[in-house]
Formats: C-alpha cells, structure tokens, sequence
C-alpha cells in the first residue's frame, strides 16, 4: 500500500496572530490564526502545524485559546510546537485539542525531555523539530530561530532522538528558508537516509513544481507558509502538482 503523501500548512503565531517574515526576521502580521487554519482546512490541507514563535510564558494563554478554537473548526491532526519544556505542557496542549507537539530547543537543552514525552504520550505523538543549517561542510542543529548554531551535528542528533522515541522530524532548512528556491533537497535526502520515521520537508516552498522534487529527495510531507498566507499557492494546488507527478495525494 502506498502511503499518501501529506500537504501541510504552517503558521507562525505571535501574540494570538499569525506572523510572517523571513528567517524569522521583520515579522509583519498575516492575519487570524483560526480563519488562516479553517482555509487552509477547506483547501484540503492534511495537517495543520502552529509553530508559537514568541513563546513567552504570558503569550502561553493565548496560544492555548487559540489551539482550542482552531480544533473546535478544524477536522485534521494539528501539531503545536514553541516553548514545550516538559511532558506536562503536552498535557495541557492535548486538553486543548493538539494531536501532535513540537519540540526543539528544550529537547536540545534535555534530550531526556523526548523519551519522558513518548513514554507517556507515544511516539506518534511527538514531533522532533529541527533548524538545520550547513557549517563547516556538515548539517548543523541551530536554535533561535537559525541564528544561533549549535555544534550538535543534525543527522546524529535526528538518530539519537528517533532512538529517544520521536515520531516524526520536521525538517525545516535554514539555508532556505525564505528563498523561494525549492526545498534543500541534500538535506532531505541525508535525513531520510538515517531516519526510521517520516520527514517532513520544511523551508524554501516557492511555486507548485518546487513540492515533488521533495518526496522524490525522501521526504514523506511537504510544509509551507508563507506562500499560503500570501495567496501565491493554495493547498490545491500542490496537491494537483503532487498528483500530476505521480504522487499518491489524499
């Protein structure tokens, strides 16, 4: 059985908006973060992935009521990711209506955080998100938002916390994010090479035919964001392109 491939729709929230810059610079408002999730929902997105890009313990309550009302409305796993620090503020995310969380730099910090998450939630729970860059002529963990490398090399430290129990890497390029020139189709390709578990292809999504070249590198998801916020591509019509490449869409 082939598996279908899964078309997902990021958004950056702030403060309860979703936010749009490159490499996370020069963040301009790009509107509601529940309509943006309905749309992107009717468009025939796959999954929905809120990305809490401030984080900040008062923004919290917000982004808890936003999780919420967007799950009321929207009918497809949603992923949380953005200030998760420990196994019960997945219990909390999950009481609000998230079906998968996120987690990057606090599983940096403490790798342990991983295994007390899949322990108690299962690893299809738990998405390992990953802001890789090259230095140094290796793949490179960075935090901050690809501002500040880390030494951690990113394809050991993918295997270490598959082995941890990650369900899923999100796989976001820093060297493309923003471009507009197609996803790094090297890095996929390395992470599907030492990854058991779906990749999901993250960072560079310019036009329609940049999305195939991404499965066909390994990918088994493709995310984008802002080419959706803008209305330079809907949902539909990456999946008509997937399709028209011969991939199996939902």
């Amino acid at each position: 059985m082939t598996v279908a491939v899964r078309v997902i729709a990021c958004l950056d929230v702030s403060a309860g908006r979703v936010v749009k810059g490159v490499n996370f610079l020069d963040l301009r408002d790009a509107g509601d973060p529940v309509e943006l999730a309905r749309k992107y929902y009717e468009q025939g997105a796959d999954e929905i992935t809120f990305l809490d890009v401030t984080a900040t313990v008062d923004e919290r309550a917000t982004m808890y009521d936003v999780v919420r009302a967007t799950a009321e409305q929207v009918f497809i796993p949603l992923t949380v990711g953005g200030g998760v620090r420990s196994a019960d503020d997945v219990a909390r995310l999950q009481a609000h209506g998230a079906d998968k969380i996120g987690v990057n730099s606090a599983a940096i910090a403490r790798p342990a955080l991983l295994s007390e998450i899949a322990d108690r939630f299962g690893a299809q729970a738990l998405v390992l998100s990953l802001d890789v860059k090259r230095s140094g002529g290796r793949f490179v963990v960075t935090t901050h938002g690809g501002r500040t490398e880390t030494d951690l090399d990113a394809l050991e430290w993918a295997k270490e916390a598959i082995e941890r129990g990650a369900g899923e890497l999100l796989v976001n390029s820093i060297d493309a994010d923003g471009t507009k020139r197609g996803f790094d189709l090297e890095l996929i390709t390395a992470m599907r090479e030492v990854s058991s578990v779906p990749v999901i292809a993250s960072g560079g999504a310019g036009a329609v035919d940049h999305f195939a070249p991404a499965i066909t590198a390994g990918a088994d998801a493709v995310l984008a964001a802002s080419v959706y916020h803008n209305g330079e591509l809907t949902v539909g019509d990456v999946k008509h392109a997937l399709n028209g490449a011969g991939m199996v869409v939902r």
